[in-house]
């Protein structure tokens, strides 16, 4: 069972969820897929048994032997990722390259060429309740839908090796690419959301997302009691969606105190309010099944 862990936005408690998912008792598979700003190994650290490179596209590399410092690649580049520098020679900016190879073709001294980006990684090993993959995406590196399908397939294989059943997945924010990569197959999508107005207007754009891939879809409401208004409004609509809210969980400072301690809610707080809406929340889940 592939249990993915979202958000329409940034900061509604994602990671926190997946990780008090991920170290209930049953042992699973965590897939880290927030290649963009992975986080759950600084909590979690885990074992670094392999390790893969991920080629994130290319860039530009100037020759100065050959450049004649004619100044051609930097009025035709569109991104901005070409000028002279102070001693007159061109300089290449690795993050506004785009790597579309048009400098290299139209370069009368062919003393561009392109080396592919190698600087981003996916990782996999063991942590405490299980095993563990994630993708690190280095900054300015590009197609981190890509590196996610990479993170799931290899979590796909290690589950499989262990005889784990339940993957849970930490998704990235939004609704682009990577976030199609970490839902597609999922059994259960669940969008974590808060009560604010984007919070609300990001809900919904996900809900739509998940809708069009006919996910079974759960709610979670983090920190419900900021705003009880629109927490009733985001119940509201998940009814109208035939969409089951699994847990409204109120703000409590010991979540930030669990991931101080590197720990999840459910390790550090085992008997706490929120771990046992937690806890329920995975069962409701489990009870459904696939």
């Amino acid at each position: 069972m592939e249990i993915a862990v979202i958000s329409g936005k940034g900061g509604t408690g994602k990671s926190f969820i997946s990780a008090a998912l991920a170290t209930l008792k049953e042992k699973v598979l965590l897939a880290d897929c927030d290649v963009d700003a992975a986080n759950l190994y600084l909590i979690f650290e885990p074992t670094h048994e392999d390790e893969a490179i991920y080629i994130a596209g290319e860039s530009a590399v100037i020759d100065h032997k050959k450049c004649s410092r004619c100044g051609l690649c930097i009025s035709y580049c569109r991104f901005d990722a070409l000028s002279f520098d102070k001693e007159h020679k061109v300089d290449v900016n690795e993050t506004n390259c785009d790597g579309c190879r048009l400098c290299a073709k139209i370069c009368p001294e062919k003393a561009i060429v392109m080396i592919q980006n190698d600087k981003s990684r996916m990782y996999s090993g063991t942590f405490r309740n299980g095993k563990m993959v994630y993708g690190r995406l280095a900054p300015g590196e590009e197609n981190s839908g890509k590196l996610v399908n990479m993170v799931r397939d290899k979590a796909k294989k290690v589950a499989k090796e262990n005889n784990l059943d339940t993957i849970i997945i930490d998704g990235p924010p939004g609704i682009g690419c990577a976030v199609i990569s970490s839902i597609t197959g999922v059994d259960h999508a669940v969008i974590v959301t808060e009560p604010t107005i984007s919070g609300m207007h990001d809900l919904k754009r996900t809900f739509e997302v998940t809708d069009k891939f006919n996910l079974k879809t759960w709610v979670i409401i983090n920190k419900y009691d900021l705003n009880e208004k629109i927490s009733k409004e985001v119940e509201q609509y998940c009814r109208g969606k035939n969409i089951q809210v699994l847990a409204n969980i109120a703000f409590d400072p010991g979540v930030v105190q669990a991931m101080v301690n590197k720990k999840s809610i459910t390790e550090y707080a085992p008997n706490s309010v929120i771990s046992q809406q937690i806890e329920n929340a995975f069962q409701k889940i489990n009870t459904h099944g696939k």
